[in-house]
């Protein structure tokens, strides 16, 4: 009885939050080398964070899970996307039993990684330590040139720090598409209504919003099947409401304009994604409620300007989908 050899593979090791334009082009020269020699390629990332299983805190994340597999899933050429459990099991591991997992559960030939790249309990195991494990094993390890740009590495903490700072068009350089938020439409206190701005208030966000301000946005909405479709343009608020709200807490609030789609009917309980174009300010608090209404006249107007070129025309899908 013949059996069946499994193909072997070439991994990707890493988180890929973001999958930013570092990720990809690596993701694409594996895959292009998997092409070459016949074998499977494949990313292989941790969930949860370890940092977070290791008690170390995780970061807020940029891409959320589904939204990950998504972005994997339009790279070219194609390449698989394995989510590891990530627990204090798999944590204990020493680099050689995580060595030969590589090997049992992927059939490595080549595993690719960051220059510093650390695995095994304790982070025992460096660079070198998969190089002489792949060696005695019998994969071939590969640390991969970072893509950079004049400033450095492409990184998700660059893209974290530029979002701290209110940089979206920063961050969207980095990532190669525009930073985007996740959530469901929630009751809120409708003052928008009352004032003619009514807004759409996102809850349960995991994604890392910018720092606080208003930003001309682009707004899909996702239906049942998650299929994401271009909604409207908007203008979004991340910030307190100093004017009309003591409270501190933090909301996300996007008023809608010139949709392609049934942007005007009522929105609660639907899910939407918010793509953050340019800042156009930071938040401000206003002596009254008609200073307010004026400034955010001011920056629908600027927010149209802003992203006039960025919806698709009705119809087309989504724009960063």
């Amino acid at each position: 009885m013949q059996v069946e050899r499994r193909a072997g593979t070439v991994i990707v090791l890493g988180n890929f939050d973001g999958v930013h334009r570092g990720h990809r082009e690596v993701a694409y020269r594996a895959a292009e080398i998997a092409r070459a020699r016949g074998l499977v390629a494949r990313i292989v990332t941790f969930d949860p964070h370890p940092a977070e299983v290791l008690g170390r805190g995780a970061p807020q994340v940029l891409t959320a899970r589904g939204r990950k597999r998504e972005l994997v899933a339009q790279l070219e050429p194609p390449i698989e996307l394995y989510e590891q459990r990530f627990d204090l099991a798999f944590a204990a591991q020493s680099p050689r039993q995580f060595a030969d997992h590589l090997t049992s559960t992927h059939h490595a030939e080549l595993v690719v990684v960051g220059r510093n790249f650390r695995f095994g309990k304790g982070r025992a195991g460096d660079f070198d330590t998969l190089v002489e494990l792949g060696r005695e094993i019998g994969f071939e390890a590969r640390a991969e040139p970072l893509v950079a740009d004049a400033v450095g590495p492409v990184s998700s903490t660059r893209i974290r720090a530029a979002l701290a700072d209110g940089d979206v068009a920063g961050a969207a350089a980095l990532l190669g598409r525009p930073h985007m938020v996740e959530g469901v439409v929630e009751h809120g206190k409708k003052l928008g209504r009352t004032i003619g701005f009514p807004t759409c208030n996102l809850g349960g966000v995991v994604e890392l919003p910018p720092a606080l301000g208003i930003y001309a946005t682009v707004v899909d909405h996702v239906d049942a099947r998650g299929r994401s479709i271009a909604l409207a343009r908007g203008a979004t608020s991340v910030g307190t409401n100093p004017t009309v709200d003591g409270s501190g807490r933090r909301t996300i609030e996007t008023y809608l304009f010139d949709g392609v789609g049934d942007f005007d009917r009522e929105l609660y309980g639907e899910r939407l994604r918010v793509h953050f174009v340019e800042r156009l300010r930071g938040e401000e608090r206003f002596d009254g409620l008609d200073a307010l209404v004026e400034q955010m006249r001011r920056d629908v107007a600027r927010a149209a300007e802003v992203t006039r070129a960025q919806l698709p025309l009705p119809g087309s899908d989504a724009p960063w989908a």
